[in-house]
């Protein structure tokens, strides 16, 4: 069997990024299938070109995988409108780099950017193959909930988009239950869409991983370390933690010296630079930008950690998301401070592997970190906690195996 998957943001693991594609191809690989792989020529997370461009497209093979870098304009995290001008170029170069991978049983394509699900839909199309649709964020809710999509004639259009899609793919796969929910509710039949989770790799991440090289290199060997590892984007909210930052920061010269805590974020995206100068005007002597590493070395990152934050904005749409970053969190055994309601928060308190608190209340996120940094004890048992629930529940091999039965299933296998 052979897949052919187009996906903008797919990096492997020596990029900074989620790696959940290339794992499904190594996965497929061992299974005796292929999966080629149309992405970007560029770091979606940093805007940086990773392969020197020569034409429409570069075609290289990373550890047995077929990539075929194809064309987009490095203009990421200029502007909205800059970033959609890179998200067309790419849909017209992706269209061209996928027709030249042959005898292709399944088109697979993911959104968001769902632009690029439309030039999977049209090789499928062309091919007279099954198209899939991979949804990972509920586009374009998440933009119009944000106010990045404002115009009612663009957000028409953008539901048409959507819908257009949903019709057209021989199946719809998704990462969450509530996106299930959610696609249902807009009339999608339930048989036509299954729910995987991600998941993580359990091997990768695990308790046993060494991470105080970070801890030195960042000059933090005896802080209490709070870690933001990913995209710093306008939904992540990072102002709320750089604001409980500034509450522990003006205790630093009161009776209780809380000069012993850290944040620390790892990660790039088009709000990093107005989130450093914010950190420097508030004066923050307890925030470190630590820049960016590939995934390959995030295990050591977590483990450096004492306890992991993720955190989104105060919006009911984005109480529909698992974040890849919580289960890598979980896996490492670091207890999670989720600053997201709705689902995750549901797995969160299932494993006893964390604690909630409420989105955009920079006051009780201060707070709840700073009872932490006083009790290792409880820290230690919910990292145990999380990493039970984790490889009894959302081991990425498991997850994987179920994804291949579909993909299987789809190409007629």
């Amino acid at each position: 069997m052979k897949i052919l998957l187009i996906n903008q943001s797919f990096v492997p693991p020596a990029e900074p990024g989620h790696t959940r594609h290339f794992e499904m191809a190594q996965y497929l690989r061992k299974c005796g299938h292929e999966m080629a792989i149309v992405a970007s020529d560029s770091n979606y997370q940093t805007g940086l070109r990773t392969v020197e461009r020569k034409g429409l497209y570069v075609e290289q093979t990373i550890e047995g995988i077929r990539v075929l870098r194809a064309y987009s304009a490095q203009t990421l995290h200029r502007s909205y409108f800059w970033r959609a001008i890179s998200f067309f170029s790419f849909m017209f170069s992706s269209v061209w780099a996928a027709l030249q991978v042959r005898d292709v049983d399944l088109v697979m394509g993911t959104t968001p950017p769902i632009f690029q699900s439309v030039s999977a839909w049209f090789v499928a199309f062309a091919r007279r193959k099954p198209f899939l649709l991979e949804v990972r964020d509920l586009w374009p809710e998440f933009a119009i909930s944000m106010g990045v999509i404002r115009n009612p004639v663009v957000i028409t259009l953008a539901h048409w988009l959507e819908k257009f899609l949903y019709a057209r793919a021989a199946h719809i796969l998704v990462n969450s239950p509530a996106y299930k929910e959610h696609l249902v509710a807009k009339g999608v039949p339930d048989t036509k869409i299954t729910f995987i989770s991600y998941g993580t790799d359990i091997d990768m991440f695990n308790p046993n991983v060494d991470g105080s090289s970070v801890r030195e290199k960042l000059g933090l060997k005896d802080k209490f370390m709070v870690l933001y590892a990913g995209a710093m984007g306008q939904a992540h909210d990072l102002y709320t933690v750089l604001r409980a930052a500034k509450r522990l920061n003006d205790q630093r010269s009161s009776p209780v010296d809380e000069s012993h805590i850290q944040f620390v974020f790892f990660g790039a995206g088009k709000e990093r630079s107005n989130l450093e100068a914010e950190a420097g005007r508030l004066g923050l002597k307890n925030v470190l930008f630590a820049g960016i590493c590939p995934k390959k070395d995030m295990p050591a990152v977590i483990a450096s950690a004492d306890v992991c934050l993720a955190i989104l904005q105060n919006l009911a749409m984005f109480r529909t998301t698992y974040p890849n970053k919580v289960f890598d969190y979980m896996a490492s055994a670091r207890p999670t401070v989720l600053v997201i309601d709705g689902v995750v928060r549901a797995v969160i308190e299932a494993s006893h592997g964390g604690v909630f608190v409420e989105p955009g209340n920079d006051e009780l996120l201060a707070k709840t970190i700073l009872e932490l940094s006083r009790d290792p004890g409880r820290v230690k048992q919910m990292g145990e906690n999380a990493r039970a629930y984790l490889v009894k529940n959302l081991d990425r091999r498991d997850k994987l195996a179920e994804t291949l039965q579909l993909l299987e299933r789809l190409a007629g296998r």
